[in-house]
């Protein structure tokens, strides 16, 4: 474990925005973490779990209280009749835990290639891309439960997974994830390919298979084209990610929107009868194109769904773009874009 205090935050983020925690610890081991936490939450001090810096957006100001940085690592893994039972530590690297599965043959999370941050934060957010949801494979989720102080396992269905979201995320005071564990198919070929884009780029049908490095390969290669790989010397990957998910839209909320568009958007059903837009699409048509706002922090030249740090940008500058772009979208249809990050501090 090491502790130290007044430590810049910014450069511990993929936006590199943010200012200085009060005192940063980071723990290598799980019960550091678990005695770190229990510590300031018995001494009623403000507490933040950082982990890859990837889906968050810290203010300008710094953190008051105790940043926990999770960099506790492991993986192991059991054989539970035709799947593998793949348990992570919540400070492994993500797509290094992805890169891992598609070495070994094991099948499930490949279209879940490139997303940058850690394995803990992949359930609280439920990460997802190209057709795949972390969701789909988690089996169980081992976190401390701040409201009891003990260390639990939860299932899937405790998580209460849903489109970018979980019961996790929903109260992300009460948990700290500690590991997740994933159950995966052993085979070379991909699940069924389950998004279009995907389906063009590796030849084959909706619905059918490739290889995992195939798989891998392509969706990375999609990745890079819109800046969604993390590259030190592209300032179109310095963001994070997807800032606005892409909302969902009951009947009567879709049809206002096709009144308004004519032609319809780019859209898929959900099975609860709601219809998910593109937030790209809906931002493109209310006049923020790719590269839009002059100044240090605007939108990616290769996507509009990120917000990127140019250079020199603060989280004040980035809240000011992404509450323009919300407003706009408001403005011009109706609906309401949700940011993705966690927004620490004031909301939007």
């Amino acid at each position: 474990m090491l502790d130290r205090a007044d430590v810049p935050l910014a450069p511990l983020t993929t936006l590199g925005l943010g200012g200085p925690a009060r005192r940063l610890v980071t723990a290598y081991d799980e019960q550091s973490v678990v005695d770190v936490v229990r510590a300031a939450d018995a001494a009623g001090e403000p507490l933040l779990v950082l982990g890859g810096g990837s889906n968050v957006v810290l203010p300008d100001e710094g953190f008051p209280g105790t940043v926990v940085r999770i960099a506790v690592h492991g993986l192991s893994a059991v054989a539970a009749d035709d799947r593998v039972l793949l348990t992570a530590a919540a400070g492994e690297d993500w797509d290094g835990l992805v890169a891992h599965c598609v070495a070994e043959g094991l099948a499930g999370v490949e279209a879940l290639s490139g997303i940058p941050g850690l394995v803990g934060a992949s359930p609280v957010q439920n990460i997802g891309a190209y057709g795949q949801e972390v969701a789909q494979t988690v089996v169980g989720v081992r976190a401390l439960d701040r409201a009891s102080g003990k260390v639990v396992d939860l299932s899937p269905q405790e998580c209460e997974f849903s489109y970018r979201h979980s019961a996790l995320k929903a109260t992300p005071a009460r948990w700290v994830v500690l590991g997740v564990t994933l159950s995966l198919a052993p085979s070379e070929l991909s699940e069924p390919v389950g998004y279009a884009e995907l389906a063009r780029r590796l030849g084959v049908q909706v619905g059918d298979r490739a290889t995992l490095g195939e798989v891998r390969a392509a969706v990375l290669e999609l990745r890079r084209g819109k800046g969604m790989v993390l590259d030190a010397a592209d300032p179109d990957t310095r963001s994070a990610g997807s800032f606005f998910t892409n909302p969902l839209l009951t009947a009567d909320q879709y049809a206002a929107l096709l009144a308004r568009v004519g032609a319809p958007p780019p859209s898929w059903p959900e099975p609860d009868g709601r219809t998910k837009v593109s937030a790209a699409w809906l931002i493109e048509r209310a006049g923020f194109a790719k590269g839009a706002f002059d100044g240090p922090v605007g939108i990616s030249s290769k996507h509009t769904l990120a917000l990127v740090n140019r250079g020199g940008g603060t989280s004040a500058d980035l809240r000011r773009v992404a509450a323009a772009v919300r407003d706009g979208v408001r403005e011009a249809f109706g609906v309401e874009l949700v940011p993705e990050p966690v927004l620490v501090g004031t909301p939007l």
